[in-house]
């Protein structure tokens, strides 16, 4: 493993660039930034609140999920989030140019309920994407999370599955029949059966989806990616590392040397590099993977 980049406020959301670079999120500091593949570091945007998960659209820009903020908890040495902060205001989803560092804002509400910490973010095949919104937690309540699915030029936004308890990373299957999600409070992954852009598929049951595994004893489940041959990779909390399901259910565990790692994205010619944000220690790293992931919409890989 090899540490990239060291000194960020709990990154999150990696994005590997074409020219090599990784852009990701700082969401303590509130910024987009560019991490190049010396470890330089240059700010992309500023993003007030809580910048999240990102994700590179077929006009080029980059679209954040921004979860409004949190407040910060020193635990064990590392930093983590918290509730949401006194100068919270709500969640949005924007658009960042990243030759320019322009921000707009393209949705803060769905049907008139207003997003409350919208998280992780995948574009599918037809331009959309779908994306997560967590929730937020304040000291005594919590608002619950759902699943959307929106275009890019902030024309509709669909409310695909609510309530959740708290989801957390998106990623869809090579065939985009499957949306996987990952809930972090349950330790559980889902699998929600697509019928098209922005359906999921009906269950007989009150739920949203089917369950791919349930982790046993306290492990909290982040934001996630997909392999090339369907399995599904989450950075996973407390237990800190990564891990890989398969769709049938089973699972095993990377460890990493932080308690939270948040995020983890595919690149390089063969798609084996593989960069992880540890969020704890503020730090991105880089490591060669076994398998090959899956290469996402609308990045032009070398």
């Amino acid at each position: 493993m090899e540490i990239v980049a060291e000194g960020l406020e709990f990154p999150e959301g990696p994005v590997a660039m074409p020219d090599g670079s990784v852009i990701l999120v700082e969401i303590k500091r509130q910024t987009l930034t560019r991490v190049r593949a010396d470890g330089r570091k240059e700010i992309v945007a500023e993003l007030p609140g809580g910048p999240n998960g990102a994700a590179l659209g077929p006009d080029g820009k980059i679209y954040v999920c921004n979860n409004g903020g949190f407040e910060w908890i020193e635990v064990m040495g590392q930093t983590i989030s918290g509730h949401a902060p006194a100068d919270y205001r709500g969640g949005a989803v924007q658009r960042v140019d990243p030759e320019t560092g322009a921000v707009e804002t393209l949705y803060t509400e769905c049907d008139g309920h207003p997003l409350k910490g919208p998280n992780d973010i995948v574009f599918d095949k037809a331009g959309g994407f779908w994306f997560s919104d967590l929730g937020k937690t304040y000291r005594r309540t919590r608002d619950h999370g759902g699943v959307y699915y929106a275009l890019p030029d902030g024309s509709k936004i669909v409310e695909a599955a609510y309530p959740m308890l708290s989801p957390n990373g998106v990623g869809l299957s090579s065939d985009e029949s499957v949306l996987y999600v990952a809930d972090t409070m349950s330790g559980r992954l889902w699998a929600m059966d697509l019928d098209g852009p922005g359906r999921i598929r009906p269950s007989d049951l009150p739920i949203p989806g089917r369950v791919v595994a349930t982790l046993p004893g306290l492990q909290f489940l982040d934001s996630l990616a997909v392999e090339e041959d369907g399995r599904i990779c989450v950075a996973t909390l407390l237990n800190g590392g990564i891990t890989i399901f398969t769709p049938e259910g089973g699972h095993e565990h990377l460890p990493l040397p932080d308690l939270f790692p948040t995020n983890i994205c595919f690149g390089g010619p063969d798609m084996r590099d593989a960069w992880v944000t540890l969020s704890g220690t503020g730090r991105l790293a880089k490591l060669r993977w076994p398998r090959p992931g899956l290469k996402l919409n609308f990045v032009d890989y070398p």
